[in-house]
């Protein structure tokens, strides 16, 4: 069977279903997976693993196959079943007999993709540098030798201990009666996020709450303001206090303020991050290079410590542990909670706005537009044949800069605007962000990098 490299990514696999993932792929995958945590000594005998998959078409299919690889490894399954990632994550992490997990998905993805993502015992994720090509040259040759003993599979429910770990985390009682949208994207949030929000005095409408892989209404990915435009004009007719919406397996957000504005995501990092610092003040917290200057300025002006992170779960999480950082966020809106084992955690993301709201009485669009003090350009991306030769050019223009730095892809800082450029982890395009004093001077860097780029 041939099986295309390129599926393994940075920090997950993901491709599509037709013609690049199958069933014995996904065999193979259970199988690997349990041959590196042996390998690694991540396995203690007695634990098992964790299964869990999303609403995807293939994605029952594919997860009955990875059990059956982990199983004719000898290793013993807990089948949490249909799974948002944070529920899955958080279930690997949360009890000392796993030894992590593998959850069936392709995340943002439209419904022609799918994949699998691997998380350990800890709530650290297996990406490029810390397991995933150890995986892929086991998947690759597909030399797994006969166990004398098969594993078992047992299916449980852990929400109950999952809703007790969040309640913990917020002042519950101090939330008010405020009215909400939320857009599921036909996703996995109704995994979780319904039976948490029917302990709060919130009323709330949501959009498109019925997992269903094909996506009907629009691609599950906030990330794309095309897809929150129902979302927007659900929270103006309803007057709501603001719209929340989430990708396929509900490990990102969106956020829509009480005037149907979509909240820049530098902004929603640094709403939630103050919350945090309420819980650990003087903390550290992390976040993302191409994020606005105002986030580390917020955070530093109450107090906290700040420190730049490149992107992508794998990396964040790893920087978290050796740091001790207590809030890691990016620009893509995945936000890490120490709290909660340094898992994205969108149900409590969603709590802490309404904890915030309640505690300030002011509405969501002033508390965010009065925190912007520069222009953002947001991520803009390009597709190149010969990503190297534009970095080098890029370089070449722009190294008389007052700092560079080459911590994820290159970003350039000069007195009145910075901007970055990197490839992408998850697709063949080059990424561009760009921050400017004043909204002139954004849409020119902008303009005269992207000739730059495209010459």
């Amino acid at each position: 069977m041939f099986i295309p490299e390129n599926i393994f990514k940075s920090y997950d696999i993901r491709g599509l279903v037709d013609g690049e993932l199958s069933s014995d792929l996904a065999y193979r995958i259970g199988r690997a997976f349990a041959v590196f945590l042996r390998k690694n000594n991540f396995f203690v005998t007695g634990q098992k693993v964790v299964s869990g998959r999303d609403m995807r078409l293939t994605s029952g299919e594919f997860q009955k196959e990875v059990i059956r690889g982990l199983n004719d490894e000898g290793v013993d399954v807990v089948n949490i079943g249909l799974s948002s990632t944070p529920f899955f994550n958080f279930a690997c992490a949360h009890f000392d007999n796993y030894a992590g997990g593998i959850m069936v998905t392709a995340s943002h993805n439209p419904a022609q993709y799918n994949g699998f993502k691997f998380t350990l015992g800890n709530g650290l994720a297996v990406g490029r540098e810390s397991g995933m090509v150890d995986i892929k040259d086991l998947v690759l040759v597909n030399n797994f030798q006969d166990v004398e003993n098969r594993g078992d599979v047992e299916e449980i429910d852990i929400f109950a201990e999952y809703k007790k770990k969040i309640f913990s985390l917020v002042k519950k009682e101090k939330i008010k009666p405020l009215k909400i949208v939320v857009d599921a994207g036909n996703g996995m949030a109704k995994v979780t996020l319904p039976r948490i929000l029917s302990e709060l005095p919130v009323e709330v409408e949501y959009l498109y709450l019925e997992p269903d892989g094909t996506f009907p209404n629009h691609e599950a990915n906030p990330l794309k303001i095309e897809t929150l435009r129902d979302l927007q004009k659900k929270v103006l007719e309803n007057n709501a206090d603001f719209g929340f919406a989430l990708d396929g397996d509900a490990d990102r957000i969106g956020l829509v303020d009480d005037k149907g504005q979509v909240v820049e995501a530098s902004f929603v990092e640094a709403i939630l991050g103050l919350e945090v610092l309420q819980n650990h003040p003087g903390g550290l917290m992390l976040y993302d290079l191409r994020s606005s200057k105002s986030v580390a300025e917020i955070w530093q002006e109450v107090g906290g410590q700040t420190e730049m992170c490149r992107v992508g779960h794998a990396f964040i999480k790893k920087q978290m542990q050796d740091t001790g950082a207590v809030f890691g966020s990016e620009l893509s809106l995945h936000l890490y909670y120490n709290d909660m084992y340094k898992i994205e955690i969108t149900d409590l993301s969603l709590l802490y706005v309404l904890q915030m709201l309640s505690e300030k009485n002011k509405p969501l669009s002033e508390i965010w537009q009065g925190m912007r003090k520069y222009h953002h350009s947001g991520e803009i991306n390009f597709e190149v044949e010969n990503k190297e030769k534009v970095l080098q050019k890029i370089q070449e223009k722009y190294g008389n800069a007052e700092k560079i730095l080459d911590l994820d892809g290159f970003s350039f800082y000069f007195k009145d605007f910075w901007f970055n450029i990197r490839q992408s982890n998850t697709e063949p395009v080059l990424r561009l962000n760009i921050e400017a004093n004043s909204l002139e001077l954004m849409r020119e860097k902008v303009e005269e990098v992207s000739l730059v780029i495209k010459a």
